[in-house]
């Protein structure tokens, strides 16, 4: 299948790792002109390093996405060294889980800015680019904890469900425009937040993490998590020639754990 996402540039936040890392990969492998960002150095290096291994080459950009005047910096900076972006792939930043005995004001603040700001960040200095040019796609991966509440995951689950409905908002906004917008909900994934979520799991309920995640595989339909490049697989379907009546969509990616009809 001709995706025709061939020379066209690819901007992934949260790239240098995890489902981010395998979506530059994926798109990359398409002949896609990609682009990384993270606020870690190290982590840029390590990932270039991984994927020129597998004959991805990628510009590496460092910005701490979650401060606006870096977002901006990392937009601008993809254009000048890659070229205008013709896709947006948003997989930055993840809030870190906290029992609900543990809340306090400033948990929910650095959430929101964990996961909320770092996509809307980016957008806000992107669309107007891609509105000028006509066209775009925007492909954003939330967790579905904006769906489905969970105790240990509250605030994250609560920037998950804004962002969920912002990217509805931007699409019917701006489909006029040729602008796309659509949501990946992944359900758990073997990336190095697994053993952070198995890890507050645990406090709040007492068991080992390994019982934890034997137990969780088991109510999952499929009978196991997703890996990185399952999730990169709809990445590159959502945002590719493909797609290009899909809009304002959200995508739940689950393994059939919640089977809902929405």
């Amino acid at each position: 299948m001709n995706l025709e996402l061939d020379g066209k540039v690819v901007l992934i936040t949260g790239g240098s790792k995890g489902i981010g890392l395998a979506c530059a990969r994926a798109f990359g492998r398409e002949g896609a002109r990609v682009a990384i960002v993270s606020r870690s150095s190290d982590n840029l290096c390590a990932a270039r390093a991984t994927l020129a291994a597998d004959g991805v080459d990628v510009t590496a950009i460092e910005a701490d996405l979650s401060d606006g005047a870096q977002a901006e910096r990392a937009v601008i900076a993809a254009e000048e060294q890659v070229g205008p972006v013709a896709v947006l792939i948003n997989s930055a930043g993840g809030a870190v889980r906290v029992p609900p005995s543990e809340l306090t004001p400033d948990k929910w603040r650095v959430a929101m800015d964990a996961k909320f700001f770092t996509y809307m960040n980016v957008m806000d200095f992107i669309l107007p680019r891609m509105v000028s040019r006509r066209a775009g796609s925007i492909v954003n991966i939330i967790g579905t904890g904006g769906k489905i509440a969970s105790p240990i995951h509250i605030p994250g689950g609560a920037a998950n469900a804004a962002l969920m409905l912002a990217s509805a908002g931007l699409a019917a906004a701006w489909g006029h425009a040729g602008i796309r917008v659509n949501v990946i909900n992944p359900g758990a994934t073997m990336t190095d937040r697994v053993q952070m979520s198995l890890a507050a799991e645990s406090r709040a309920t007492g068991e080992p993490p390994e019982e934890l995640l034997r137990k969780n595989q088991q109510r999952i339909p499929l009978g196991r998590y997703a890996v990185p490049e399952e999730i990169a697989d709809a990445a590159l379907y959502l945002a590719s020639a493909r797609a290009s009546y899909v809009t304002g969509a959200s995508l739940t990616m689950d393994g059939g754990l919640t089977p809902l009809v929405v």
